[in-house]
């Protein structure tokens, strides 16, 4: 799918060649990645103003070093209160909690929880499966530690952008298949979930942001190594939507993850999922990050708070 500037919502054009330098900037390889990381490394441990903020390092269920994880709560709000695991973006190889710190605000102003980001290993250091297994032996900790953190045990919430969409997807994928955690309902927002990148929206894609040279590349950083790509790697290999909890996503018209998302949606409509979703026409990756103050971003928030809260309230009664 060739992108050009006339296709952009015209909220987005400004940025369009923003967007182009930065999916370019992408395809340097190890340099981007040393960019990215420097980046990283100067947002970590940096909290939200507003809220309380807590770090904490937990045990790998294997060992080794632990995860370090950024907990974040409403400075005043009766509990116990809901628990959101929140995984970033950054097409698994790289990012940090502390850069998505505007929408983790957002969902605890909108309605009052616990939101617990662990910044899990990415592809560069160690591919499949560190990064899914971080995430879920969070979500594990999350479990076990919930009436110590001021929540509720009995059921969480897995949300996450991107990659982290991806993430989520097999996170909540597993916990249903294993029963080990109850999901009350995940947020996989625009998510990276298949490998194979064979769809309509996803080849020749050089649209802004992330393009199909960029998931090809952070595809094969992921994938490095790994014989056998089960659904937990790519969660739309997932053949059975039958457990799967309610689901609120969306997706641009014009990115990689159209077509993708777009089918995830609608098998877990065949298996009688519910689940609110939003496709917003000429939008490119990570619009609304990009570009937070643009009309279509502003109505891309507003769909997400407002059907998180509608879920929020309709599944923990």
């Amino acid at each position: 799918m060739k992108v050009t500037r006339v296709m952009v919502n015209e909220d987005l054009r400004g940025r369009y060649a923003v967007g182009r330098i930065v999916a370019s900037f992408v395809h340097t390889g190890w340099f981007s990645l040393l960019v990215f990381r420097f980046s990283a490394a100067v947002l970590r441990g940096r909290n939200i103003r507003g809220l309380v903020n807590q770090e904490r390092h937990i045990p790998r269920t294997n060992g080794g070093a632990p995860i370090r994880v950024r907990i974040y709560r409403p400075i005043a709000a009766s509990g116990p209160l809901p628990i959101m695991l929140y995984l970033h973006g950054g097409g698994y190889v790289h990012g940090v909690p502390e850069q998505f710190g505007s929408v983790i605000r957002n969902f605890i102003d909108t309605e009052p929880c616990i939101i617990v980001a662990p910044d899990y290993r990415k592809a560069v250091e160690a591919p499949f499966p560190a990064a899914f297994d971080d995430c879920y032996d969070t979500l594990l900790w999350i479990r076990d530690h919930a009436a110590s953190l001021g929540g509720r045990t009995d059921k969480f919430i897995v949300s996450g952008h991107s990659a982290g969409g991806g993430l989520a997807a097999a996170v909540s994928l597993k916990a249903t298949d294993t029963d080990d955690v109850k999901i009350a309902f995940q947020m996989p927002l625009y998510p990276m979930i298949d490998d194979r990148q064979n769809s309509a929206s996803v080849v020749g894609n050089d649209a802004p942001v992330w393009d199909e040279k960029a998931n090809r590349l952070a595809w094969s950083r992921y994938l490095d190594g790994v014989t056998t790509i089960t659904p937990y790697a790519a969660a739309a290999r997932c053949t059975d939507y039958t457990k799967l909890p309610p689901t609120i996503t969306f997706v641009g018209s014009l990115e990689p993850f159209r077509d993708e998302t777009q089918i995830y949606v609608e098998n877990l409509r065949r298996a009688n999922i519910p689940v609110e979703f939003e496709m917003f026409d000429g939008a490119y990756h990570g619009f609304d990050m990009m570009v937070p103050d643009a009309p279509i971003s502003r109505r891309a928030n507003r769909f997400l708070m407002e059907n998180f809260r509608k879920f929020a309230r309709r599944y923990f009664d």
